[in-house]
């Protein structure tokens, strides 16, 4: 069974307290959300498997510990998603990324994938999905659907705000996959914007309005 993790690492909350201001600029914005993808993936790599290995020191031979068993990816979903791959690379430097772009069909409403480019390996490794914004779980759900479909197996989920309303829908749609938290939110308003939220998280990455 998947879980639910909200962060409540004091700089996390700090850090997210920040980019929900209108006047952050978009220069801050980028390095805040991708230090804390740095801080989330801290937390959200806390259970991956360690094994002993032998090495020498300058002084002598010892035991050591060393990531065990799968090897990490990245996936961010394009384009919000790409602010957080630079965070996750500073915890994880060999990490490999991949991309998944979707857009949202205008008269069924429902997600339609336009890219997808995965390490060739990639169903063998512990995939992290990354997407900043957890709003209604429409695209969040689709991504993962279609990463299963290219044989992904283990794979979890990370986003820096969320509305309860799109935690249902991805826990209803993966019960398997756990669900990295930032800030857990109120509401959707009408629009489909997470409340108190902050704003759209592409534009603000890329300066775009």
């Amino acid at each position: 069974m998947g879980r639910v993790l909200v962060m409540e690492h004091p700089l996390i909350q700090h850090k997210i307290g920040i980019i929900r201001r209108k006047e952050t600029s978009s220069k801050e914005f980028r390095e805040l959300v991708s230090e804390i993808a740095m801080f989330m993936a801290y937390e959200a790599t806390r259970d991956l498997k360690l094994r002993d290995v032998e090495i020498e020191t300058p002084i002598t031979k010892t035991q050591a510990k060393e990531l065990a068993g799968k090897k990490m990816a990245v996936i961010p979903i394009l384009r919000a998603g790409l602010g957080m791959v630079e965070g996750m690379l500073t915890m994880v430097p060999a990490a490999k990324i991949g991309h998944i772009g979707l857009y949202r069909d205008p008269e069924t409403l429902k997600p339609v994938e336009y890219y997808c480019k995965l390490p060739a390996d990639c169903g063998d490794r512990e995939v992290f999905v990354t997407d900043p914004m957890l709003a209604t779980g429409g695209s969040a759900a689709a991504a993962i659907s279609m990463l299963k479909e290219k044989g992904v197996k283990n794979i979890r989920f990370m986003c820096i705000i969320a509305a309860p309303e799109g935690v249902k829908v991805l826990e209803e749609a993966h019960p398997d996959v756990d669900i990295y938290i930032g800030a857990l939110d109120d509401h959707l308003n009408e629009h489909g914007y997470i409340v108190p939220g902050l704003g759209d998280a592409g534009d603000r990455i890329f300066g775009t309005k």
